[in-house]
């Protein structure tokens, strides 16, 4: 199994701009020294839910700061943007990180951002698509044009195109039957969970993609990977904490995605919910958090209901102290992760 690193880029208690990018810069540092294959950068827009609208760019930033480390987007929300302008800064962070480059994109879920925007969420689907299919052509550097709904131009020559052929690779990120079908039927890498995501949900998730009629050629070459909070700690007492940290990010993910958002003066507000899981159920079915080995046996039983061949560690959440999350990426590193290299 490869590990990579999440970068969110949040803040409850809207800390300045410069500390939040200083910090995830030094997380990501950290992370080519300790041994993980990546680090990937989200995308929101608007609260301090998150603070990073250009996660190629910061991708891009993050290659020239470190040494050998694969650096992402997770994700470049598709529909957000024209996908001509997305393929030329697909291809120019894939050319100044010298290959390095993977592509996250994903439809978006959060009315908030796309009402702002002049976007409607009902139109994502159709739009995120089409994008796809602006991408891939616009790769393979020829001119072309393109006739579709949402987007149409006459002939049309992108520059540049990516270094690494046919281009880098794309994960998409799919929770809905529907996504997981149509992504898996283009041969595209997979990543679903993240917060609020159960592991019976991706039990559901597993058992859908594995009946998808698929050449097995094609699903050979399909990764699967998957995205949770990871704390490591070999003090216990300390897991409280932790837990409600994460359980911000949890609460505003949630509320986003209902539409249930509350931003004021651009400051997310976790959002409390009926039957939120409790503190045994978050550390048993959501979270990744305890001691070493309990975070081995954790992951063990993520990879068997799964079967991920990546997992994406998310250290940084809530205002944990910076201190926590490093201590914590150092004990993944150095006691968790090398359980995995055999396998």
């Amino acid at each position: 199994m490869e590990f990579g690193t999440f970068l969110l880029l949040q803040s409850p208690a809207a800390k300045p701009a410069p500390e939040i990018f200083s910090f995830a810069t030094k997380i990501a540092q950290e992370a080519d020294k300790l041994g993980f294959t990546s680090v990937w950068c989200a995308e929101h827009h608007f609260s301090t839910y998150g603070y990073l609208s250009r996660p190629l760019m910061f991708a891009t930033h993050l290659a020239s700061h470190t040494d050998r480390i694969r650096v992402g987007s997770a994700v470049v929300v598709l529909p957000l943007h024209h996908p001509l302008v997305v393929a030329e800064e697909i291809a120019t962070a894939d050319l100044l990180s010298k290959g390095r480059l993977d592509i996250g994109l994903g439809r978006g879920y959060q009315t908030y951002e796309f009402e702002r925007l002049g976007i409607s969420l009902n139109d994502s689907r159709a739009r995120f698509e089409e994008g796809l299919d602006v991408l891939l052509k616009a790769f393979e550097g020829k001119p072309f044009a393109y006739e579709g709904k949402h987007y149409k131009f006459g002939e049309t020559s992108v520059f540049p195109t990516p270094v690494q052929s046919p281009h880098p690779p794309i994960w998409i990120v799919g929770q809905s039957p529907e996504s997981i079908v149509a992504t898996a039927k283009r041969g595209f890498n997979i990543v679903s969970g993240g917060f609020g995501v159960s592991v019976d949900r991706l039990k559901e998730f597993r058992r859908g993609y594995d009946a998808i009629d698929l050449d097995p050629a094609l699903r050979a070459r399909i990764r699967i990977s998957t995205q949770r909070p990871v704390y490591v700690t070999e003090d216990e007492s300390e897991l409280p904490d932790a837990v409600e940290q994460a359980r911000w990010n949890m609460r505003v993910t949630l509320s986003l995605r209902q539409g249930l958002e509350r931003v004021e003066k651009g400051r997310a507000i976790a959002v409390p919910r009926d039957n939120e899981p409790e503190f045994d159920d978050l550390l048993e079915n959501y979270f990744i958090m305890g001691t070493p080995k309990a975070c081995i046996a954790k992951l063990e039983r993520l990879r068997d209901v799964m079967k991920i061949d990546h997992f994406n560690a998310n250290f940084w959440f809530g205002d944990l102290a910076g201190d926590k999350v490093m201590r914590s990426m150092r004990l993944f590193a150095e006691e968790v992760m090398p359980a995995f290299a055999s396998r």
